[in-house]
């Protein structure tokens, strides 16, 4: 399975390098102002770092020449002043360089998170959370160095390479040339160097994105107990340690790359001073230069290999890094498949009449899951979908507050088409109590007021009564503070259901998109449940998936789901005495019920 990943990322084509790179530039622009004064200070430490050359060449040549000691006093107090000043300017283009790479990094994660929690719910479904995490976190966290110490370093290290280079020219250019007629040479290593680093790179990610994946399945509270439960503990370790051994192959080739390289950098840099002691030298010997310029040159030469060295390097850093930013434009450029149309208007004083009208939905092209499904439920009234296993319930539910659109057709909030009104207004009218109620690894009170953060602490508890829910809250030794654990996992079932029942309580929607879950509870708790959703559902428009009898019997308006259609719709005893499709269902789902359960 690694090798063909591997082999599907050897054959996909690098994209173009300058777009990507132009880009990742311009993360930089909502920060001009910071950027423009680091290139100000970052001009001043270039020339402040010339001074010491051509003080050391005045000395030599001046000073010592001359055997004038009040000279030599003032130029050593001269330098002395520049290394202060340089140190100062070094404190600050560090600073600055980091608050701009820190203000770029934010906006990045920001943009990020924003761009993906407005995905629609058929992404999330078809991507695997742990690899949406995993571009979230590691990489964004791996361009954090290239983005916080690229800029500042690039700017930099080019005006020193370039003013040192002028001044070196300035004080003997057949010298300057002499000295750095190689480094030319090293322009394409360095490319060819980045661009096998750039792969390795990507390669890397995804291998760390199938790696967090199985992290996030398998030691997740659900994936735990299903790895125990199966005896596979062993088989998910040796699937982690072979995605954890192609990661350290991986890192170990990008260490490796590109180390020769490094070396004969270091070496040409080594030599390149006694390289030009030798051809200064005798020029000085034949009076064709003298000693303070040659030491000059010999201390600028120096002072340009680091920065070009640098530069060489920027440029590995800077291509391995774009397939970095491959990696997250990529989810940035993803198109949003639910999002307000332009022109969408807030929905408001929402009474709930709801209406389906020739609905047509597929999840796969071609392949519909609802065939022109059209009901209404008037404002107030009860709903029940009912429809064996797959007859399309659960979708026709999610439509409604547009976690899916519709293929043609259209579904209308008074009157209103839901896709002519904006999410958030659209989102702030309706309320979902989901057969597996999430919850926040965080305090009961803050997933109950989750839906209704400004809720005080009295109508947080009023809607915990209603839920018959408080009475257990207040029996625990932190009572509403009492933390419930990932996914609510400290809770019962039942407790789960009847807290979500609450916030939704709390939220207080115009209309309510029921999945009851009772079928695995005991009576007493189900009879909690059940007086729970009678306070939930009184007054509001409901739209429920019909688990038990009890709510089929109290529902206004029964819409009857078969393989994607509407095949009957009325009350429970209209459709009895027709004695079609849902008499059927009926007599096989719900005859064995209690009689008590249908008072």
């Amino acid at each position: 399975m690694h090798v063909d990943r591997i082999k599907q990322r050897e054959q996909r084509p690098q994209r173009p390098t300058w777009p990507t790179l132009r880009r990742a530039l311009s993360l930089h622009r909502p920060h001009a102002a910071m950027v423009s004064l680091l290139i100000v200070v970052i001009l001043v430490s270039a020339g402040v770092g010339l001074g010491p050359p051509l003080l050391m060449q005045r000395i030599i040549d001046g000073a010592l020449a001359h055997r004038d000691g009040f000279e030599l006093n003032v130029l050593i107090a001269v330098m002395v002043g520049l290394v202060f000043i340089s140190a100062f300017m070094g404190v600050a283009q560090t600073y600055l360089g980091n608050a701009i790479g820190q203000g770029v990094m934010f906006d990045l994660r920001r943009d990020l998170y924003r761009h993906l929690s407005g995905m629609s719910l058929r992404w999330f479904t078809a991507n695997r959370t742990g690899e949406i995490l995993s571009r979230m976190s590691n990489d964004v966290g791996a361009v954090q160095g290239v983005v916080s110490d690229t800029l500042g370093g690039v700017v930099g290290n080019l005006v020193v390479a370039a003013s040192t280079f002028g001044l070196m020219l300035f004080l003997d250019w057949r010298l300057a040339l002499f000295s750095c007629a190689f480094l030319p040479l090293f322009i394409y290593p360095a490319r060819r160097v980045g661009n096998i680093q750039r792969g390795l790179m990507g390669e890397s990610q995804e291998q760390l994105a199938i790696l967090n994946a199985q992290m996030q399945e398998t030691l997740s509270v659900s994936g735990a107990l299903l790895v125990k439960t199966f005896g596979r503990r062993r088989a998910e370790i040796e699937r982690f340690e072979e995605t954890a051994t192609e990661i350290r192959r991986l890192n170990i080739r990008r260490a490796m790359v590109g180390r020769w390289f490094g070396m004969m950098m270091g070496l040409f840099s080594a030599i390149a001073p006694a390289i030009v002691y030798w051809y200064g030298g005798h020029r000085v010997i034949g009076g064709e230069a003298s000693l303070g310029t040659v030491v000059a040159s010999a201390t600028l030469l120096t002072r340009l290999f680091p920065p070009v060295t640098q530069l060489l390097n920027a440029n590995v850093t800077i291509l391995s890094s774009l397939a970095l930013f491959e990696r997250l434009f990529d989810y940035l450029d993803l198109e949003h498949e639910i999002a307000d149309r332009p022109g969408a208007v807030e929905l408001r004083d929402v009474r709930g009449e709801l209406r389906f009208e020739d609905v047509h939905f597929s999840y796969i092209k071609g392949q519909e899951t609802l065939h022109g499904v059209s009901f209404e439920v008037p404002a107030g009234k009860f709903a029940a979908l009912v429809g064996h296993s797959g007859a399309g319930k659960t979708t026709a539910a999610y439509i409604v507050p547009r976690l899916y659109d519709v293929d043609s057709g259209r579904v209308t909030i008074d009157g209103h088409d839901i896709r002519d009104v904006t999410l958030d207004s659209l989102g702030a009218c309706i309320g979902m109590v989901n057969q597996e109620p999430f919850l926040f690894h965080d305090t009961i009170r803050a997933n109950l007021r989750y839906g209704a953060p400004e809720a005080t602490n009295e109508q947080v508890e009023a809607a915990a009564r209603a839920a018959n829910i408080h009475d257990f809250i207040a029996s625990l030794p932190k009572g509403y503070e009492t933390v419930v654990g990932e996914r609510g996992y400290r809770l019962s079932g039942g407790e789960k259901q009847r807290v979500a029942i609450a916030r939704a309580l709390l939220k207080d929607p115009a209309i309510l998109i029921l999945d009851e879950a009772t079928s695995s509870v005991d009576a007493a708790t189900e009879r909690a449940i059940q007086d729970a959703l009678e306070r939930l559902t009184r007054g509001r428009t409901v739209l429920a998936i019909a688990h038990r009898l009890s709510t089929v019997l109290k529902a206004d308006l029964i819409v009857v789901l078969d393989h994607g259609t509407v095949v009957e719709r009325g009350t429970h005893d209209e459709l009895i005495a027709l004695d079609g499709a849902y008499a059927e269902f009926y007599r096989h789902q719900f005859a064995r019920e209690p009689a008590a359960v249908a008072k």
